[in-house]
């Protein structure tokens, strides 16, 4: 033995965020869609019934972890691939330990390939084979939308389950749970300040690894056995929000500073504006939520709002604070004192309601690109009408698949601009009926 055998035989520790990874279903976190007591993927897993899947979402919330619970409770032989690292070659020695498996032993591999969406076409079609026959299950991880970076042919063999951010109520019970189990930080038998798991959980922003790998340097750093505010937001190497001696969270004081937009009081948002900057709080954070509510709350009765609200968030990110502080204030006055629609918003919500009951409907023909010969004789683009070679630009044609034809969803409001839209949709429905009676 030498001086560097004997400094490498004993290992440190994995960091927190691996050591806390839940090994049941019952000990994950979250996504309570898909693994509450009537979740979808929660049935599938506890009947054995899961073939290939891809899980979709942001980083930190527990895809790998998923997977790997999957495995244990499939009792399936778990193998984790990253799709950056390793290629076609790796996953052929990866089959033919499946298939000895699955001959020798009766154990099907369950193959999990972190961001998948990094596989190229050819790399993705080579796995088709093996998924078909049931070799492997596969299950892709992505941070991206696998309609884009997932080929179609191993998309119509796997199934999508999105996974969602971690609420902040999610992201306490991690921490409060890391600090109490030995395998996490039970054994320095630390307290935490209520407001620093606030401060962590609204930090982190939905993202457990961020949240644990923090708290476990507040950890590190922490004196007289207790981690504080000013622990966590060091780690996070974040100024901590002071935003006034009774410790108000920001989301609460962003909340106060959002309503009082929404119900056009000037003086209170831009009071709720002071507080926020006094306290040291992100002016870009700021911005986004001003951007934000250009749109959902203002929408068309003002269209200006939302040009106005993004040249703000630019002027920020381009001078910066103190000076940033006056295109801020300039874009919360004129949002308070604009005319309100939350119309837009309601017809996206409502449109997204109906695609997520009906599913994807087909295009109706006459509106389809018709790019080849075939697609023509098909009937591809054929009776469609185009608005400009009509009188007013108007057209009596359906828009929407049949099965959904005369829906509506968005609904302008009297206010504002939208007032005007309301004027002009009613004036055209009035033009294409007059049009319908004369053909």
């Amino acid at each position: 033995m030498n001086l560097f055998s004997s400094a490498t035989s004993a290992k440190a520790p994995a960091p927190l965020a691996e050591r806390m990874r839940p090994q049941r279903l019952d000990e994950m976190v979250g996504q309570q869609h898909l693994l509450g007591a009537e979740g979808i993927l929660r049935r599938l897993i506890e009947q054995d019934q899961l073939s290939s899947a891809i899980f979709w979402g942001p980083p930190g919330i527990g895809k790998t972890t998923l997977a790997r619970v999957i495995a244990q409770t499939t009792k399936s032989h778990f193998v984790a691939f990253s799709a950056v690292l390793q290629g076609v070659k790796d996953i052929r020695e990866v089959v033919a330990k499946a298939q000895q498996e699955r001959n020798y032993y009766g154990r099907r591999t369950l193959l999990f390939i972190d961001e998948i969406h990094r596989f190229n076409k050819a790399q993705q079609d080579a796995l088709l084979p093996w998924v078909e026959n049931g070799d492997i299950i596969l299950i892709g991880a992505t941070t991206e939308n696998p309609s884009f970076e997932v080929n179609s042919a191993l998309l119509s063999r796997s199934r999508v389950f999105v996974l969602e951010p971690l609420d902040i109520d999610d992201i306490q019970k991690l921490i409060r749970r890391a600090l109490s189990v030995t395998e996490g930080l039970g054994q320095l038998q630390l307290s935490i300040e209520d407001r620093a798991v606030e401060f962590l959980a609204d930090q982190a922003h939905g993202d457990a690894r961020v949240a644990l790998n923090t708290l476990e340097v507040a950890a590190a750093t922490a004196k007289n056995q207790t981690i504080r505010h000013a622990d966590v937001a060091t780690a996070m190497q974040r100024a901590p929000l002071l935003y006034d001696k009774g410790a108000e969270e920001h989301y609460n004081v962003i909340s106060a500073f959002i309503k009082s937009m929404r119900g056009s009081d000037p003086d209170a948002a831009i009071y709720w504006l002071a507080r926020m900057i006094e306290a040291g709080e992100d002016p870009l954070f700021i911005a986004r939520r001003i951007v934000i509510f250009a749109a959902e709350d203002v929408g068309n009765a003002d269209p200006r709002a939302l040009q106005l609200a993004v040249a703000a968030q630019q002027a920020v990110h381009f001078i910066g604070l103190p000076e940033g502080r006056i295109p801020l204030a300039q874009a919360v006055t004129y949002l308070a004192t604009a005319p309100k629609s939350n119309a837009a918003y309601m017809a996206i919500a409502e449109a997204q309601k109906e695609v997520r009951q009906s599913g994807a409907l087909p295009v109706p023909f006459h509106l389809r690109n018709a790019p080849t010969g075939l697609m023509k004789d098909l009937g591809y683009g054929r009776d469609y009408q185009y608005a400009h070679d009509h009188k007013d630009s108007v057209v009596t044609q359906e828009h929407l698949p049949e099965a959904l034809g005369g829906s509506k969803y968005y609904r302008p409001n009297q206010s504002g601009y939208e007032k005007t839209i309301r004027e002009r949709l009613a004036w055209w429905a009035e033009q294409r009926n007059k049009k319908a009676g004369d053909l």
